[in-house]
């Protein structure tokens, strides 16, 4: 029987090795478990899926096993965006969902991440419990698709109508629709294909999409996460057809990525800082900020200058969500790309976000790389960011681990060190107000080095100090 362990975000696994029916089919049983555990026995629940190999049958075997336990499962009609998905928990009054996807993991691999009733990812106890209810597959219960659906106990349905009318309550899309802009989407074969279409149909804002159809092997790409090089394709487009823009979004469209009007990458740092600078400045909207330690201290300077707070958390939405939901942040996100926002749910949405920097763009009448410009001269300082990711066996983890416990460096880089954070894996603060960060992946056998600094030339020694420290230079 294979051990399933719950990480940052759910469980992920290879496609006929680990992620194989029986144990989707577990990890349901132990979701309900869980529900019923926690008193919500007989509930609504959400299931939805990507566009990953046998995904939607996958989900049909999740919502099998939730309406064997007596829950009535809301089966999304097709693949769908995990944002639709986690709104439309909130939307349909459930306890819960379900969403089959691996996000922007390579194409071998699959997953199975659970939402709690707000549509937020489950908090970390939370994880534990239905990991700890997870049974043999003796165990499961399950009620046939069609028998169920017969029944009731499963409605199969499209919640996007829900989600574009939420959408249109949070800003308004006909601004953007007649603003004449040339832009390109990159969905990466994956669920954000046709929403941009969808939203502008009509209109004179012209949307042309790339990688538009189902295709599980994700080509020219290495996976579908929306960062160089798997962007690269997208960018040299951009160029080719003189867009205004390149909105960018990843494997199930939780996340977003930027490429400027130039062909250029707009890290995920500046977008997040411009997204945070937009609500301040051009909404004029005031409220929290909440950022993983794993993102950028512009956000720590803009929350300086506009006077609002600014929480820091461990990397992931299961501490997001939750902190967002605390403060009524008016925006949270981490350094991958994800972004939630006030007044939908606390959890990361592409679609939103890039709608929300459509909406920048045309409110300043700046072009990507004038915003970039224009932020760098409001902080008095440009700011610069890379990183590395390195496979790293599980085994190798403890001696690492050891090595970095013991390692208390006064200066890397030659920048002095002014503090070390160990909320999640370690982050040496820089005396620049940039900072190192070196991690363990929660998701994949991978070592993370980041890094942010205001001095360019840092950037790569930055890199390079943190991969001594952790054994790998």
């Amino acid at each position: 029987m294979t051990d399933i362990h719950f990480g940052t975000d759910g469980w992920r696994a290879r496609i006929a090795e680990d992620y194989t029916f029986d144990n989707v089919r577990r990890c349901a049983q132990g979701f309900a478990n869980y529900l019923i555990e926690q008193g919500q026995a007989g509930e609504k629940i959400v299931v939805g899926y990507d566009k990953r190999f046998a995904a939607e049958h996958f989900a049909a075997a999740a919502a099998e096993v939730m309406a064997g336990n007596g829950f009535h499962v809301w089966l999304t009609d097709t693949a769908t965006p995990t944002p639709v998905i986690s709104y439309s928990i909130v939307e349909r009054a459930a306890a819960g969902g379900i969403n089959i996807t691996a996000s922007h993991n390579p194409p071998w691999d699959c997953g199975f991440k659970v939402r709690d009733a707000h549509g937020a990812a489950v908090a970390p106890e939370g994880l534990r419990q239905i990991e700890a209810a997870i049974p043999p597959i003796a165990q499961v219960k399950r009620a046939a698709l069609e028998e169920a659906r017969e029944r009731e106990q499963i409605t199969i349905w499209d919640p996007a109508p829900a989600y574009l009318a939420n959408i249109g309550r949070l800003l308004d899309i006909d601004y953007i629709r007649e603003a004449d802009l040339n832009v390109l989407v990159e969905p990466m074969w994956g669920n954000g294909m046709g929403w941009f279409p969808r939203i502008f149909e009509g209109s004179t804002t012209q949307i042309s999409e790339i990688h538009n159809s189902r295709h599980p092997l994700f080509p020219e790409m290495t996976r579908p996460e929306p960062i160089p090089p798997n962007v690269d394709v997208a960018l040299e487009k951009t160029v080719q057809i003189e867009a205004d823009v390149c909105l960018i979004l990843d494997g199930d469209a939780d996340r977003m990525g930027i490429g400027d009007e130039n062909g250029v990458f707009v890290n995920q740092l500046q977008v997040y800082a411009l997204l945070a600078y937009y609500f301040l400045e051009v909404r004029g909207e005031r409220g929290p900020i909440v950022k993983t330690l794993s993102t950028t201290s512009m956000l720590d300077k803009l929350g300086e200058m506009y006077d609002v707070p600014v929480h820091h958390t461990g990397v992931g939405f299961k501490y997001v969500g939750p902190k967002m939901m605390e403060t009524n942040a008016m925006i949270g996100g981490e350094e991958s790309g994800g972004y939630a926002f006030r007044g939908s749910v606390p959890e990361r949405d592409g679609i939103l976000g890039n709608l929300y920097f459509l909406d920048l763009m045309v409110r300043t009448g700046k072009s990507p790389s004038q915003l970039i410009a224009h932020l760098y001269d409001e902080l008095g300082a440009a700011y610069y960011y890379d990183r590395v990711d390195t496979r790293f066996p599980d085994e190798k983890r403890p001696q690492a681990k050891a090595r970095l416990d013991d390692a208390r460096p006064d200066e890397l880089a030659g920048l002095n060190v002014k503090d070390i954070v160990t909320l999640d894996g370690y982050k040496y603060v820089l005396e620049d107000g940039g900072w190192l960060l070196v991690r363990f992946s929660g998701t994949e056998p991978i070592i993370r080095v980041y890094c942010e600094t205001t001095d360019e030339s840092k950037v790569q020694p930055l890199l390079d100090a943190g991969l001594e420290l952790a054994g790998l230079a």
